[in-house]
């Protein structure tokens, strides 16, 4: 096939089949006494699979497993791509969980036997389960910042800052960092949860996109590698 005609097909450029070409990502062209490139089905087929898969999987993953292809080494590949939808599934229930965890900044919600304004970081550790090295530990890295008692100096721990430290916890389980997490709370904090609630489901919504897209892009792996066996 022509050049032209293929990226007509797969809406590119003549350059970016190129680009492919050049970064070793498709088998090399022979080329005709006038120079343009040969393309065969082969190529075609290697042509619509890094396009299909680009969206999904991103095109780093692409450059990735592709030199894998050229050596006919499938299961490896596939085990890759399990990888690379595990990691998606993964940061899926990561967000639903924060999500979830948004919904607890109602104070009401705050799981205390007593209601009252303030409470002893040794009420809050028994409270929410937690060692007390875990609250003061929070407390240095910049996640929480209890009022001190102006007597006594104890920490004094609010309603809201009892919710925040729900929310410490559970993304904590959920393995973010703390840098992530300083984030979100700084967003609590700023009365920003309708907001990060917003983002959090865009991210929902997008990583449902790239679950499809991903299995388009391993039906055009499928085909390409019914190609390959076929030399």
């Amino acid at each position: 096939m022509r050049p032209i005609d293929i990226a007509r097909k797969l809406n590119i450029t003549t350059s970016t089949l190129r680009h492919y070409e050049t970064w070793g990502i498709v088998p090399q062209t022979e080329r005709k006494e006038n120079g343009f490139r040969i393309y065969t089905e082969e190529h075609v087929a290697y042509f619509e699979c890094i396009r299909a898969m680009n969206t999904g999987f991103g095109m780093g993953f692409v450059k990735e497993i592709m030199p894998l292809i050229h050596e006919k080494k499938f299961t490896e590949v596939l085990w890759l791509v399990n990888e690379k939808q595990a990691e998606l599934r993964k940061e899926k229930e990561k967000t639903e969980k924060v999500i979830e965890v948004l919904k607890l900044e109602d104070p009401e919600k705050v799981p205390l036997k007593k209601q009252k304004n303030s409470y002893t970081i040794g009420e809050v550790a028994v409270a929410l389960d937690l060692p007390t090295t875990v609250l003061r530990h929070w407390e240095k890295e910049g996640l929480i910042e209890p009022k001190r008692d102006e007597e006594n100096g104890y920490r004094s721990y609010s309603k809201k800052d009892i919710s925040k430290l729900l929310i410490i916890r559970t993304l904590r389980k959920a393995y973010f960092s703390i840098q992530i997490i300083r984030e979100m709370i700084k967003e609590f904090d700023n009365n920003n949860i309708t907001k990060a609630k917003k983002v959090a489901k865009d991210s929902i919504i997008y990583m449902d996109y790239l679950v499809e897209e991903q299995l388009k892009g391993l039906y055009y792996l499928y085909k390409l590698f019914k190609q390959l066996n076929k030399t």
